[in-house]
């Protein structure tokens, strides 16, 4: 089954010489969301419908995830910015706001660096960014990272097991399980049980020390543009700000209350009047 969002078209997208499946719907001022991992477009659907109401929402598959191709390499930060980038020129949007969570708000945070010209605003949702200063240290402690890492070892061991391994996973970053939904799990499990979609989203993970080097030089040239930090305040939302300081010389954000990492997921009305709060001019 392929999910459906009511009001929202679903259709291929030629960017960086790949086909990126985008969800689009709305109107006014374009932002651009991109999801984590183990997830698809699908963990913006609660989130979407709200900022349809003041903005064209733009919502794609990654690199190697859900409906987009998955090819053998282009997994670091900058080629899936670049994905994401061409995708927003091909649907006719010159300028725009982004905003990633977990993985892709570090493909966010390349796509702002590299793309000036044409990000407007940068949200970034939980999740270390490469680069950081305690990025390392911070990894060190997340064993998934390490795991995701390995060659052909995870996918040896969840092949076949998808559902069992992202629903193990994801709730073990929720706060509030009554918004823990079985058939979300379900849509990201089938999802990465199509060819080739659980090694595309491991090698996001693969990248990561190439990542984190071209970060660094990123801090070279401070963001200029408005910056928002958010994260569950059981997870990353008291670094979110601090952390992007190190990127942006205007950050604004904090901790979303009661949630943990999956915030779009356990906190959309919370996300989305953050978000429209931020990119609605004073």
């Amino acid at each position: 089954m392929i999910p459906a969002l009511t009001g929202f078209i679903q259709r291929p997208v030629t960017a960086n010489g790949i086909s990126i499946n985008a969800v689009t719907g709305g109107a006014g001022p374009p932002i651009l969301l991109l999801h984590g991992w183990p997830e698809t477009w699908w963990e913006w659907h609660k989130v979407m419908p709200l900022l349809a109401e003041r903005f064209s929402v733009v919502a794609v598959d990654l690199r190697g995830a859900g409906f987009s191709d998955c090819p053998q390499g282009g997994y670091d930060k900058a080629t899936m910015a670049r994905d994401a980038h061409e995708v927003m020129v091909a649907l006719g949007h010159e300028r725009y706001a982004v905003c990633g969570h977990d993985i892709g708000g570090m493909v966010a945070l390349a796509q702002a660096a590299l793309h000036r010209d044409a990000v407007t605003h940068l949200a970034v949702l939980d999740v270390p960014l490469p680069g950081w200063s305690e990025w390392e240290a911070t990894i060190a402690r997340l064993w998934h990272f390490g795991f995701h890492m390995n060659r052909d070892m995870p996918e040896w061991l969840i092949q076949g097991r998808e559902y069992d391994y992202i629903a193990a996973f994801m709730a073990e970053r929720f706060y509030d399980h009554s918004s823990f939904d079985p058939s979300d799990v379900a849509v990201y499990a089938r999802a990465m049980a199509l060819p080739g979609r659980l090694r595309g989203g491991l090698e996001w993970y693969r990248t990561l020390a190439a990542d984190h080097a071209a970060a660094l030089t990123y801090k070279q040239r401070p963001l200029a543009i408005p910056v928002l930090g958010l994260g569950g305040d059981t997870r990353f939302g008291a670094q979110m700000v601090p952390m992007l300081e190190e990127f942006a010389d205007t950050v604004t954000g904090g901790a979303i209350a009661r949630c943990s990492h999956y915030v779009a997921d356990e906190r959309p009305d919370e996300v989305a009047a953050a978000l429209i709060d931020f990119l609605t001019p004073c």
